[in-house]
């Protein structure tokens, strides 16, 4: 019993530190990008991180890259009545001195499409994300069980959402 409680407060104590790892580039700080843990065999899943803007001139992330999926894209989600909406976006503005968190289920987030594996809770890939003005920015992506974040953007087919 006292193994498991060791072990799963050394297990907590990873997830913590692997997602309170921050990225900087020029004005902007970059935190706690996590995924959604494929879904059986489900070809898409989301990307979620906060990007904090701590300089006097907007910014903007125009795209998103990977080499774990075939295509990615920027998009945002919201509700309309009873209907949620995802539609792609050609860039998430990010204004001087505030923070963006792109969290599931609301706003602005990272879609990835035809992933080429399944993404596996506690497995870690690369993003290249492009800045207008902080340019391309490397950042480590931790995949994260899906519980852990409600379902959204877990693998569901792109043709459920309205663009």
């Amino acid at each position: 019993m006292l193994k498991q409680l060791v072990a799963g407060i050394f297990t907590l104590l990873l997830i913590g530190s692997a997602q309170s790892h921050a990225v900087k580039a020029g004005d902007l700080v970059i935190e706690h990008a996590h995924a959604r843990a494929s879904m059986g065999n489900m070809p898409n899943s989301a990307t979620f991180l906060h990007i904090a803007n701590k300089g006097k001139a907007d910014d903007a992330l125009l795209s998103a890259s990977t080499t774990i999926a075939e295509r990615v894209e920027l998009h945002t989600m919201s509700m309309e009545g009873d209907v949620m909406k995802m539609r792609t976006v050609d860039s998430v503005e990010l204004k001087a001195e505030n923070t963006i968190s792109m969290k599931p289920g609301q706003g602005p987030h990272v879609m990835l499409f035809g992933l080429k594996k399944s993404l596996k809770a506690g497995e870690k890939f690369p993003m290249t994300l492009n800045f207008r003005k902080a340019g391309a920015v490397e950042v480590s992506v931790e995949v994260m069980d899906m519980t852990a974040h409600g379902n959204h953007g877990a693998g569901h087919g792109h043709e459920e959402h309205k663009h």
